[in-house]
């Protein structure tokens, strides 16, 4: 066989840990690459397209777009940072010849740091290391690209994978060095850089169409569009070719329209070949790691794999009295069809059948990941009910075997005591612990991925919002034991009505409430956080009684504590085994499973 190069792309993924810069410095390349006017709007972080990325700040689904320079095409991936999003990095590695690995000055690789880089060397990718925030008043350039050596060593990495070029950058600048003291540059160093390490894509003459596709789109006038990379062939509009399936199925398909990426913008070309990433319609049915291949000749590529869910939790109908007062899609046939939908698009998703034909239990890579899921789903219009997410288990050798994950916490050093006792009643196990000489502290702990849920609320409040938490999965491990989940009970409506000022005065001893006067409740709602472990039936919609007769005293103004407004990831932190989240487009309320009072007891 004998193999040919196209030396006019690059095909480069921009991989790091969550808030280290991925997406600013794809900002300022794009600015750099001439791709907007000089007087051109453009928001920040143009990438991050999705409204809860932009709300949340962190990238969500990884995207892709192309720059010119010198005469080469640039195909730059956009990839998530945070752990739960881990399938999107693992499909997009694909797609790639090479990596951009961003790290923070100051804090260093850290635990999806590590994760992405495993994948990538795996592949055998050839990485460009790039310490980012090189501005930072706490940047230690030189200390973190020790730990990145290690880390390399650490993960087994090939000889020549460890003569990596090394960059220093700031990214919302745009300027970048060759070392740590020199002067400041425009981004040349970095393009030059790319196209000297990114390998041009490599492709067999002799072999017929194949196309990987990893990533999936709609356009509302073509319809669904398959995105992959030309690996071999070529691919032309109007052309017949073959669908192959995960299953081993193949099935005849037309391509009715190919575009390629010119900045941001899909462009119709009218041929692409080997390298290209490209944007295919004309199919009614296709999956994420499916091959287009020549009708002729079908050769399917080898399918993508991704990391099991370690974390799984029952969506279902909401079936509350406020049941179809806000949402749009409220049956449980809506319900499979939007989670049928995620599944084309999302490869790290799971969803199965319950016992109960109006639940379907969905399973991801993390709380985050399942409660952004959530998110959008409301956002669309729909209503649901969320029970507590859970740990996926296995069986091996006759033993519950249960997914560990590795958690590494920086904190002041006045927080150690406190962080350590939360972890170790959560069944952590302190693994490492550095101390930079800054005031701060790291500490690895190896603790069971359910001891993680409703641990990051906890976490900052004990240090005050000072701590810095992040996780990601290890190996799979003998279940580890009974793990404490909230050692306060719930205060739970036992009529319906509307919340008034005089129940609250008097309840607000018992603990802290989540409801505030004007507010409608029914029987079997959640309204407020016990002080003591047991649950109590409370009337909150209870008014004062009238009278006739003149008091002695005056009224006393009534003072009520504010109430504790909780986010979705933080109510699915807080219930427990026999309580659900009520969600739709509006509120998110937290309900018990059996709304009866005269059933719970």
């Amino acid at each position: 066989m004998t193999w040919e190069t196209r030396d006019d792309i690059r095909n480069l993924a921009i991989i790091a840990h969550v808030d280290h810069g991925k997406t600013t410095l794809v900002d300022a390349m794009l600015w750099q690459g001439g791709i907007f006017r000089d007087n051109e709007v453009v928001a920040e972080r143009v990438m991050d397209s999705i409204d809860l990325e932009r709300e949340k700040g962190i990238t969500i689904m990884a995207k892709n777009t192309a720059i010119s320079y010198r005469g080469t095409r640039i195909n730059i991936v956009d990839t998530p940072g945070h752990a739960d999003f881990g399938g999107e990095v693992e499909r997009t590695l694909n797609m790639v010849d090479g990596v951009m690995l961003l790290v923070d000055a100051s804090e260093g690789p850290l635990p999806q740091t590590r994760f992405v880089l495993r994948k990538a060397l795996e592949l055998g990718l050839p990485p460009i290391v790039v310490i980012n925030k090189i501005d930072r008043p706490d940047a230690r350039p030189a200390a973190v690209l020790d730990e990145i050596y290690d880390l390399f060593i650490d993960l087994d990495a090939e000889e020549d994978q460890l003569d990596f070029p090394v960059l220093y950058c700031n990214a919302r600048k745009g300027t970048c060095r060759r070392s740590p003291d020199a002067a400041e540059e425009t981004l040349e160093p970095l393009f030059a850089e790319i196209l000297r390490t990114v390998p041009a894509p490599r492709f067999d003459p002799a072999a017929p169409l194949q196309v990987l596709v990893t990533s999936l789109d709609y356009d509302d006038y073509v319809g669904r569009l398959a995105i992959g990379r030309v690996v071999n062939g070529r691919l032309r509009k109007g052309q017949a070719i073959t669908r192959c399936a995960r299953d081993g199925a193949q099935t005849p398909a037309r391509v009715t329209l190919v575009c390629g990426y010119d900045g941001l913008q899909r462009v119709e070309i009218e041929e692409a070949g080997p390298g290209d990433i490209v944007a295919v319609a004309g199919l009614a049915e296709i999956g994420i790691g499916e091959t287009l291949a020549d009708s002729d000749d079908p050769r399917p590529l080898p399918p993508i794999t991704v990391d099991e869910p370690t974390i799984t939790m029952v969506v279902g109908v909401n079936t509350s009295p406020f049941a179809g007062r806000d949402g749009q899609h409220v049956t449980s046939r809506k319900l499979k069809e939007r989670l049928d939908r995620e599944l084309l698009t999302n490869v790290s998703i799971r969803v199965e059948t319950t016992d109960t034909p109006d639940a379907f239990r969905v399973s991801g890579r993390g709380e985050l990941q399942l409660a952004i899921l959530v998110e959008m789903m409301r956002r669309e219009g729909y209503e649901m009910s969320v029970g507590k997410p859970e740990a996926v288990t296995r069986e091996v050798e006759g033993r519950v075997h249960e997914p560990m994950e590795l958690l590494v916490v920086d904190c002041p050093e006045e927080y150690i005591g406190v962080v350590t006792q939360k972890t170790g009643t959560r069944r952590g196990r302190m693994t490492a612990m550095v101390n930079h000489g800054t005031g701060r502290v790291r500490m690895e702990f190896s603790i069971p991925s359910r001891g993680l849920i409703g641990f990051r609320t906890e976490f900052l409040t004990d240090t005050r919002g000072t701590g810095i938490a992040n996780h990601l999965f290890d190996s799979w491990q003998p279940w580890q034991g009974d793990i404490a989940h909230r050692d306060t009970g719930a205060m739970v409506a036992d009529r319906s009505g509307r919340v008034t000022s005089y129940a609250i005065e008097h309840l607000q001893p018992r603990g802290e409430l989540f409801v505030q006067p004007g507010d409608e409740v029914y029987e079997g709602m959640v309204v407020g956080e016990n002080a003591r472990e047991n649950d109590i039936d409370v009337n909150i919609t209870k008014e004062k009684k009238l009278t006739n007769m003149r008091a002695s005293v005056a009224d006393e103004a009534v003072h009520l504590v504010p109430p504790r407004l909780m986010s979705l990831e933080q109510a699915l932190e807080f219930i427990r085994g026999d309580e659900l989240v009520e969600v739709t487009p509006k509120v998110h309320r937290l309900r018990k499973k059996v709304l009866q009072a005269v059933w719970r007891r």
